[in-house]
């Protein structure tokens, strides 16, 4: 696991962490034999802006990936996304005609126009250092 002292990879806002308990209670009813862990969140290149998060339900941790269970709600961290979410608040928001996830992540550096994808540097090891 990856672990600087004072920095989460990955904190939630209350809305975030009652979403996916929602989204492990509807997981869990709909695929009782197979027990999900927890949200698993990752990056992965796409989009206009470079890069595009992503989301799953977890039914397995991965070598290297981060476990965050916070407000009795989990959140795996793709091993590859770790430095780039580092640092990364995750909050969920709806309004009048969309709900979904937004990522508060100090590591990005643009996004696109229409929202889906953004560009993400990882954290150097000198701004971990400052930390």
């Amino acid at each position: 696991m990856f672990s600087i002292p004072g920095l989460k990879v990955v904190s939630l806002t209350d809305a975030a962490a009652a979403r996916i308990r929602e989204i492990m209670a509807q997981s869990a009813r709909a695929e009782p034999d197979t027990p999900a862990l927890g949200l698993r969140v990752g990056v992965k290149k796409g989009g206009c802006a470079g890069m595009e998060y992503t989301f799953e339900v977890a039914r397995a941790v991965g070598k290297g990936d981060e476990v965050v269970t916070e407000k009795d709600a989990t959140v795996i961290v793709d091993a590859k996304a770790v430095l780039f979410l580092l640092g990364t608040e995750l909050d969920f928001k709806t309004d009048r005609f969309s709900s979904t996830f937004v990522f508060n992540n100090p590591n990005q550096v643009s996004a696109c126009g229409c929202g889906e994808s953004v560009e993400i540097k990882p954290r150097s090891d000198a701004a971990l250092a400052a930390q």
